[in-house]
């Protein structure tokens, strides 16, 4: 448990040590602390970490050099890499050399703690495939096959069924694994962001490009680029999408020139694409270069033997998280999980659990702590808006009151968080 919350930091600067490791601290993490990349190269001999902060430039051994060491010894470990002489060029330099993020001084520690919480939270997406299903063994034995090529894929499937958990899988498993592997979500972009999120701009090129910015592609270059949910994209962008895939170069917004990228590309979609071509949202030309080698996850209620094995997962996951001592489900619970039809897939699954693990009051967890989105208020209403009422406030108990992150557990808006909170206060519940 330790190693998950382990953080190393290395710096030359003893005072950003100090700030860095009381930051840690507060978000909860245990940090140890190296003045140079040759005294945190001896760290990582005998101590485990999940995560090594560290400045770019150091005496001796400066922070790219570290990471190429880290690359070696510790490949799958990440790196956030943290530097005040930060430039664009050197930015894709350290993700060319497998840095994981990277972070430019100056920087709130608020831009700290999100970094390194979607870092760990990806590693522990990052972990293997947990299935018993044939066909989903089968597609994992596709992907290894895969290992060798640069073959562009395509992974579709419905929401939730966990295209990007294959895709990372597919890179980790590659000869590219060593690379920056960099996931884009079409569908959370604005169109008037993606293009520049994707490409890069020129200082200049528009109100507000106040710098110059590398692109996700050329962030990528040497690994693997995602490209989630590409149904979404706009027609204008699928063009210039297309050039990418055609030519294996970028133009920057406002760039002057083409520049060159190396990049494997995976694209996933809960879309069927083939009718967005006819229907005339989706480039066909567009579509077959991206569709070379076709992967579709099946969805849960067509893999129900997985149902028991990923419940048994999630409970021991979120067990540990909260501190209980949950060893599993009774088999009532499990018969009902079998008999949803799951259209929220693995990731309704996941949340089914996690609310059933906060609630839960005794070693396994029974019928009557599974609460779905789909209950209707007939279902016992009173024991119901109980548990929901305990839910609520186990899980903001869990993450410190921060409502967000309560909504986001929940699967609810903010806003009925704070509704609910005001509801309790008023009947006196808190």
């Amino acid at each position: 448990m330790d190693k998950e919350r382990r953080i190393l930091i290395v710096d030359d600067d003893p005072q950003m040590r100090i700030a860095l490791g009381e930051a840690l601290n507060r978000l909860g993490y245990i940090a140890d602390t190296s003045c140079d990349g040759l005294e945190a190269i001896k760290r990582l001999n005998y101590s485990d970490y999940a995560l090594v902060i560290t400045d770019m430039k150091m005496p001796g051994m400066d922070g790219l050099s570290l990471l190429r060491e880290v690359r070696k010894r510790i490949g799958s470990l990440p790196v956030l890499v943290i530097t005040g002489f930060g430039t664009v060029e050197n930015a894709v330099e350290t993700m060319k050399e497998g840095a994981t993020d990277y972070l430019m001084k100056p920087f709130s520690f608020t831009a700290l703690g999100k970094a390194i919480e979607s870092i760990i939270s990806r590693q522990k997406h990052e972990k293997e495939i947990i299935t018993e299903d044939p066909e989903m063994k089968r597609i994992i034995n596709l992907a290894g096959n895969l290992a060798t090529s640069e073959i562009t894929v395509l992974i579709t499937g419905e929401s939730g069924t966990g295209k990007e958990v294959l895709a990372r899988h597919i890179h980790n498993v590659s000869r590219r694994a060593g690379g920056p592997f960099i996931a884009v979500n079409c569908a959370a972009i604005p169109d008037n962001l993606l293009e520049s999120e994707l490409f890069g701009h020129e200082k200049g090129a528009f109100t507000g490009a106040i710098d110059k910015k590398a692109g996700k592609f050329e962030l990528a270059t040497g690994g693997t680029i995602l490209l989630d949910e590409i149904g979404e994209m706009s027609m204008t962008l699928q063009a210039k999408l297309l050039r990418v895939l055609q030519e294996k170069e970028i133009d920057r917004i406002g760039g002057k020139r083409p520049i060159s990228v190396d990049v494997r590309v995976i694209a996933t979609t809960n879309r069927d694409l083939q009718s967005e071509c006819r229907a005339g949202r989706f480039r066909e030309d567009l579509y077959y270069r991206l569709n070379v080698f076709p992967i579709r996850i099946p969805p849960l209620r067509e893999r129900k033997g997985d149902i028991p094995l990923l419940a048994s997962y999630f409970v021991n996951k979120f067990s540990i998280q909260s501190g209980k001592q949950i060893s599993g489900l009774t088999p009532g619970a499990i018969e009902i999980l079998k008999e949803r039809q799951w259209r929220g897939n693995v990731r309704e699954l996941q949340n089914v659990i996690h609310r059933a693990v906060v609630i839960a009051t005794g070693e396994m967890i029974t019928p009557e702590e599974l609460i779905f989105d789909d209950m209707a208020p007939s279902q016992n209403p009173g024991k119901i808006r109980e548990m929901e009422k305990d839910l609520i406030l186990r899980t903001l108990q869990e993450v410190g009151g921060n409502k967000s992150k309560a909504a986001r557990i929940l699967g609810v808006s903010v806003r009925t968080i704070r509704n609910k909170l005001n509801e309790y206060r008023e009947s006196g519940y808190i």
